[in-house]
């Protein structure tokens, strides 16, 4: 109750004396939670909220704030002009959700969005996470702290274990034992600035009624362990992605070699004694890794090892695990590996994250987890990459016929992205259906997530957003939101510009924003929806003037291949890069700066700096996953999407002059020492705004728009 009353305060200011929250426990009866709203007899208070749980009670005020008073809260920005005074109710209002639990982060999302954060940062999102009613997430940070801790006891020396942690852009994957020293090791500051970090997440998540989810063995170890344990039976996983055994290749324990307990075991009762205990663990053994052997009896001992490891340490455990193995390799995980995997631990111990469900639901193909209880969840984003995106059909209809689905397991949604801090209103959506008993109708309710986001009502704003939504935002079949735009990829001459929606509605969008501008021109979170429409809008003229460039080089037209690249890499790409670096959530500066922020010294700045770049580009030491976590950002598009388009633009028309062809792989070695140059340029980035967003994006219309 004071953990939730304290979230008004930070909210509203002394605005919050006019809401009464309380929290009782008995109003769910043992079910899942709720939370009531009434406008008590008197003046004092304006509205009274009770939830059974913390989490209930926010998301009962949230409520309130978004539905009576017209107020938006979302990772770009707050709309909270409350009315003055407060608007009581006519009626009670009670709300049930419809399953028991709202979860929310991927661990992926720990390396691309939150690897940065300090304390302040933490709170806004764990704020934004109770009033969006989110009741269980993950607590990962400070784990290789207390990792480290066991390695020494077991025997292990300290360059063992720098060698096995990667840098802290890459930890996710450590994690997932797909990955190992790359970008690392781990300085000690940086485990004793995550420990701070983690006795303050879980302290405020919990006091706000979340449950907590920690790390639990996996069973992958370092090679340390093979020296000091000669006997230990282990073997070798293959190589992740585009690694080779250098940086992955990592040691799994044979699910039957006593020391899988041993380390498991000391391992969860170390976490426990640092951060105490919800009971519920995480662990992914065979993320986008093939298993030793496809024997439905040796993938059951796997599983049943880990959850004893588990049950060794906290005989009330129960594991939450990733099921995005299921639908990344559908060629090992048959029914019968599936099955085994999952009923090697009881049934009800453990909870399945339908990771995809919204594009590739698993839960239809494997009699709803063969029993193991299932959370539906909205995967939405990969690499954290910016374009706009969406699913809305998908996800206003998947939750509800996942519940119908015959002897169903699914206990409540959940939104899973790869990395944060886009497409708000997707995230806005997914959060309101998770205590919602039918499908929403989406125009209307684009509409009054227009009015309430800007804070005013206004016909072009919300035309904009029906366009949006019916285009950009409703992609339908298998979608990927990964961006394969040619601003953001490798230039070559067979690249995707293929849309899933007409681009002359974004264009149209792009108009109708514009001309609000004068009326809703001093709202932050309309400022950012101008940059963000603008961006695709200029992303897709990139496209065009690609498909020109080609056209030209194709049919030996020099004049032609000057002009588009003239255009394309002299202005239309500048101008790109002065829009995002007109408003703060849009800069590289502030990406590099959060990462040196986290250091302890000039040495370790570096390698943070170092960390956050190769992240972003890259992805490792030679462009192994290359542009996978891509983003537009001010000072990224001028001095690394921009100079590789110069080039390949320059190295066409070299071709054209000179009569040799052109050949992709001379060009991509020449390619990557741009690439990598931008890694080690040194160059400081601002990570304060400047420019007019509305003048830039005027300008950049008056020139381009079709």
């Amino acid at each position: 109750e004071e953990a939730v009353r304290a979230l008004a305060r930070r909210l509203l200011g002394p605005r919050a004396a006019a809401v009464s929250l309380s929290v009782d426990p008995a109003l769910a009866a043992g079910g899942p939670d709720i939370y009531r709203l009434w406008s008590p007899p008197g003046a004092a208070v304006a509205v009274a909220v009770t939830g059974s749980s913390g989490v209930a009670a926010a998301a009962g005020l949230y409520r309130y704030l978004r539905d009576f008073c017209g107020c938006h809260l979302s990772w770009s920005g707050a709309q909270l002009r409350l009315p003055d005074p407060l608007p009581r109710l006519r009626a009670e209002i009670r709300a049930a959700a419809p399953g028991r639990y709202r979860y929310y982060q991927n661990v992926c999302a720990q390396s691309y969005s939150f690897v940065w954060w300090d304390w302040a940062r933490w709170e806004r999102e764990i704020d934004w996470m109770a009033l969006s009613g989110i009741n269980l997430a993950p607590a990962f940070a400070g784990q290789e702290a207390v990792w480290q801790r066991v390695y020494r006891n077991l025997g292990l020396n300290q360059s063992e274990i720098d060698k096995y942690f990667t840098g802290p852009a890459f930890l996710a994957w450590n994690r997932m034992g797909n990955l190992r020293r790359w970008a690392g090791p781990l300085p000690p500051a940086w485990h004793l600035k995550q420990l701070y970090l983690q006795y303050r997440i879980v302290e405020r998540m919990r006091s706000l009624g979340m449950t907590t989810v920690l790390p639990a063995f996996a069973g992958h170890v370092p090679q340390g362990i093979l020296r000091v344990f000669p006997r230990v039976n282990a073997t070798r996983l293959g190589h992740w992605s585009h690694f080779d055994c250098t940086y992955s290749c990592i040691y799994l324990l044979d699910p039957e070699d006593p020391m899988f307990q041993v380390i498991g075991t000391l391992f969860l009762k170390e976490l426990i004694k640092e951060f105490g205990t919800d009971h519920v663990y995480s662990a992914d053994t065979f993320n986008e890794m093939t298993p030793l052997s496809s024997d439905p009896a040796y993938l059951s001992r796997v599983s049943n090892a880990i959850f004893r490891s588990m049950t060794g340490a906290d005989p009330k455990a129960l594991w939450l695990m990733q099921g995005w193995l299921f639908q990344h390799q559908p060629d090992f995980w048959q029914p019968a590996q599936v099955r085994a995997l999952l009923h090697g631990v009881p049934l009800g111990r453990m909870i399945v994250l339908d990771l995809f469900a919204e594009s590739k639901p698993v839960y239809q193909w494997t009699e709803s987890f063969y029993g193991q209880p299932f959370i539906w969840c909205m995967l939405h984003n990969f690499g954290g990459n910016h374009g706009l995106f969406g699913t809305v059909e998908a996800i206003n209809h998947g939750p509800f016929a996942a519940r119908r689905f015959p002897n169903s397991t699914m206990v409540g949604t959940g939104l899973v992205p790869e990395g944060i801090e886009q497409n708000d209103m997707v995230y806005e959506l997914m959060n309101e259906l998770g205590w919602r008993q039918e499908p929403l109708d989406l125009p209307s309710w684009v509409t009054r997530y227009a009015e309430r986001r800007y804070g005013a009502p206004n016909a072009a704003a919300a035309s904009a957003w029906r366009l949006l939504l019916r285009s950009v935002y409703n992609c339908t079949g298998v979608c990927v939101n990964h961006n394969r735009s040619p601003l953001v990829r490798r230039p070559s001459l067979h690249m995707d510009t293929e849309l899933w929606y007409n681009a002359s509605d974004v264009y149209e969008a792009w108009r109708l924003l514009l001309s609000a501008g004068a009326e809703l021109g001093s709202s932050p979170t309309f400022l950012y929806d101008l940059v963000d429409v603008t961006r695709q809008a200029a992303q897709q003229l990139v496209s065009d003037y690609y498909l020109s460039i080609r056209q030209a080089f194709q049919s030996h037209a020099l004049p032609e291949l000057l002009t588009a690249g003239g255009v394309l890499v002299y202005d239309l790409l500048p101008e790109l890069d002065s829009l995002l670096s007109s408003h703060s959530l849009f800069l590289l500066g502030r990406w590099l700066e959060n990462a040196r922020a986290m250091a302890t010294s000039d040495r370790e700045a570096e390698q943070y700096e170092l960390n956050a770049r190769n992240q972003v580009t890259l992805w490792g030491p030679s462009g192994n996953i290359l542009d996978y976590a891509n983003k537009q950002l001010g000072g990224l598009v001028l001095d690394y999407y921009s100079v590789r388009w110069s080039l390949f633009v320059s190295v066409l028309v070299e071709s054209l002059n000179s009569g040799r062809p052109f050949h992709q792989d001379q060009f991509n070695q020449a390619v990557f020492q741009v690439e990598r140059g931008f890694i080690y340029n040194k160059k400081q980035y601002p990570a304060v705004p400047a420019g007019d967003t509305m003048e830039i994006s005027r300008r950049l219309f008056l020139k381009y728009y079709p």
